[in-house]
């Protein structure tokens, strides 16, 4: 079994900064995540706030970021982890695939999951015709209808990609549009765009085949139909550290609790990026959580030896 300096369990943002300051600090790195590197960003169109971009693909930025982990050496693997066990000031990692490894200090960087509505129907056609993600799914509705759900800035940025490419397009919000007023305007004079705002959606149409949805205004109480060929939710997100709750480190709302140097209240175990209890979500703070953990982690061991 291979023993590491550092394990970072997420691939995301905050997870290869951390790869990357930690090789250049001479520790020997591993990098693990279930699915291809990149996290959330691999499923963003446009990301246009990642400062020096100007705007760029999400799933580009995913590559160039991973690119630079692979030329300071950074061994990358695949695996799911279901527990960490703390073993003197050895950190054995636990996979569901069966594999162990081991380290000794760990950064978890596991970021989030895509938040469900949990009405009638959607789990029929969860993965098939309702998707999180446009920039993966979104070429499949040319010259369709579709659907968005929610009102933040990944709706309005990922309903106006739809926009490009399908017939029609159709927000519907449980509250108003509340993403960067400058997208919402855009979004709004797009001529194959409807927007229903205040609307709760009470289930998903169809028996074999996705038919559209119901939802009733908040304010009214009107009922309306929509009909569509898919839809695309984006209602927030959840934590994904089920595994990580037997250490202690997670919060009433599931997220890691750390302080300013990232560190858990277990040592040599750091969080970083939107897994984490914090303010701001975006690429930049995750990749600044990464480079405080590594750095962070790289003094812990440095106690070690």
């Amino acid at each position: 079994m291979a023993m590491y300096d550092l394990a970072i369990i997420g691939s995301g943002p905050a997870g290869m900064t951390a790869a990357i300051y930690a090789a250049r600090a001479n520790l020997n790195v591993l990098l693990l995540d279930k699915l291809a590197p990149g996290g959330q960003i691999v499923n963003t169109f446009e990301i246009q706030n990642y400062t020096g971009m100007g705007t760029i693909n999400g799933a580009e930025l995913a590559i160039k970021m991973f690119e630079h982990t692979q030329e300071l050496g950074v061994t990358f693997d695949y695996g799911t982890i279901t527990s960490i066990e703390s073993e003197g000031i050895i950190k054995k990692l636990i996979c569901e695939e069966g594999q162990t490894f081991e380290a000794k200090a760990v950064i978890i960087a596991t970021g989030t999951k895509p938040r469900m509505l949990g009405v009638p129907g959607e789990l029929n056609f969860a993965g098939s015709s309702i998707s999180w993600c446009a920039i993966c799914d979104g070429p499949h509705y040319l010259n369709k209808k579709v659907i968005v759900i929610g009102g933040g800035n990944s709706a309005v940025e990922e309903a106006i990609y739809l926009a490009s490419l399908a017939e029609e397009v159709t927000v519907v919000t449980l509250f108003n549009l509340t993403a960067d007023p400058g997208a919402c305007d855009k979004l709004r004079v797009l001529p194959n765009v409807k927007i229903y705002e205040y609307y709760n959606i009470l289930e998903f149409l169809g028996a074999d085949k996705f038919a559209g949805l119901k939802a009733k205004s908040t304010k009214t109480g009107q009922e309306i139909t929509v009909n569509a060929d898919g839809a695309f939710e984006y209602i927030g997100l959840q934590p994904t550290a089920d595994a990580f709750k037997v250490l202690c480190i997670v919060n009433d709302y599931g997220y890691i609790e750390t302080d300013a140097f990232m560190a858990t209240k277990v040592p040599g175990i750091y969080g970083a990026g939107d897994i984490t209890s914090k303010h701001l979500r975006q690429v930049i703070t995750a990749c600044s959580d990464g480079a405080i953990a590594a750095l962070s982690a790289a003094k812990y061991i440095e106690k070690l030896n």
